[in-house]
């Protein structure tokens, strides 16, 4: 069996092809990394009016039960107890050691907590959830469910005119419901700095989903290459990139996550390394980088202080269509993390110059 034909398909595989989608792998799957139009034409018209993103590959299961809230505690800082019905929260998964196992989405909802966790990593997450859960609550994956993300100012407006509960929505609000037969879970949010909504349907009622969708004003399908450069000029964090099992949510700049609750308490996995370095600080932290010019610097480049000494890598970079430049996140050691500080950028054996930057590169949209 051929790499290509071990992959997996997503329910909206044939419409890709239909659409003239251009298939990779990723993270298991055969996904489409740009359609006809290419990956800046689709980043831009996200930006201007709806993107619409097949993100089926991404785990999503459910937590049911008497004390699901604090179960899934004893694994993430998160304050997952105090969410409110109808209320969606970003969480990472942290290790022992306190590193990130993932980041992942949770919902309350319809009396469970609804999960949505990382493709690439949905196969750790899941049995590292189930293993900790006590008597009486149970983590029921949903594989006959895919997901779909409508991005964009024109997202939520659109969607309205066919489920019109959503237009009551704030940011990370959560509508729950039948459309025309079908349950639908909608979360106001996404990962593109845009607002929008990540909608979770039926798996067999995916592509006639989409393709009234397709059918709003303003939306045209968008891959996996818009998405990368729409999360990178947002500052958002791609695991297995930015993030992973060795990075501490201080050094991934990453505390606004922790709960309030949870930092009084210290009760999560690896808490006395993080609760060490928030008070004595960290040997690195993940900052915005700014390269001068038009040149890209791509992921694992090598980064040197101003003295010339390397300093740090890379960990995203690309040419960013909204800000017409290059941008790039990555870590420094931590007394270079300061907005404006000089940097050296060695891509592909050349210095390049560049800058500390504040994050997201491009505002934030989001409906708060």
């Amino acid at each position: 069996m051929t790499e290509t034909e071990a992959l997996l398909e997503t329910p909206l595989a044939s419409l890709h092809r239909e659409l003239g989608g251009r298939m990779v792998p990723f993270a298991g799957y055969s996904m489409p990394v740009q359609y006809p139009a290419g990956i800046l034409t689709e980043h831009l018209h996200t930006r201007a009016e709806a993107g619409l993103f097949d993100v089926s590959h991404m785990g999503q299961a459910e937590l049911v039960g008497e004390g699901a809230a604090a179960a899934l505690e004893a694994l993430t800082p998160a304050d997952v107890q105090g969410l409110k019905p109808g209320r969606q929260r970003y969480g990472l998964l942290l290790n022992a050691e306190g590193g990130i196992v993932d980041d992942f989405m949770v919902a309350n909802s319809a009396g469970r907590l609804f999960l949505v966790v990382n493709a690439s990593r949905k196969h750790v997450d899941l049995p590292l959830i189930a293993a900790a859960l006590p008597a009486g609550v149970s983590l029921r994956p949903l594989p006959d469910r895919a997901l779909l993300a409508l991005q964009g100012p024109a997202a939520v407006a659109g969607l309205a005119t066919l489920v019109p509960e959503v237009a009551a929505l704030s940011f990370m609000g959560v509508w729950e419901g039948v459309w025309q037969g079908l349950p639908l879970i909608i979360s106001r949010s996404g990962y593109t700095g845009e607002d929008g909504v990540e909608i979770s349907v039926p798996a067999e009622a995916a592509e006639g989903f989409a393709k009234r969708l397709l059918a709003l004003p303003g939306v045209q399908p968008a891959g996996l290459g818009a998405r990368d450069s729409l999360r990178l000029e947002a500052g958002l964090c791609l695991y297995g990139n930015d993030i992973d099992e060795t990075t501490s949510p201080v050094e991934a700049a990453l505390v606004w996550s922790m709960g309030k609750r949870r930092r009084m308490a210290w009760d999560f996995p690896g808490a006395e390394r993080i609760r060490g370095e928030l008070d004595n600080g960290t040997k690195r932290l993940r900052v915005g980088i700014r390269p001068e010019g038009r040149q890209p610097a791509r992921a694992h480049t090598p980064v040197h202080g101003p003295d010339g000494a390397l300093a740090g890598e890379i960990t995203s970079g690309g040419f960013g269509p909204s800000v017409n430049g290059p941008v790039a996140m990555g870590y420094v050691a931590r007394d270079l993390a300061a907005d404006g500080t000089a940097l050296t950028l060695m891509v592909r054996g050349k210095p390049l110059a560049a800058r500390v930057a504040p994050t997201p590169f491009h505002p934030h949209r989001y409906a708060r």
